[in-house]
């Protein structure tokens, strides 16, 4: 089975302290260090994602804007 370009899939075992490694290839593509914050996402019927880092200074830049409306200036 082929996949589309840039699409991925990755399989990760859960530890014993829940703790889950990011596989190297993963880690490689999406420039992800030790000491990197990963933003986690979850929906009980949907999953659990995790946006790319970007997604984090994103998500609090729109959370904390100046502007009551939420909007980005």
């Amino acid at each position: 089975m082929t996949t589309p370009k840039g699409k991925y899939a990755w399989t990760a075992t859960v530890g014993e302290k829940g703790q889950i490694v990011i596989p190297k290839q993963a880690r490689d593509i999406f420039d992800i260090k030790p000491g990197d914050i990963l933003l986690i996402l979850g929906d009980e019927e949907r999953g659990i994602a995790i946006p790319n880092k970007g997604a984090f200074s994103e998500l609090f830049s729109a959370a904390f804007s100046e502007n009551k409306g939420g909007e980005e200036e």
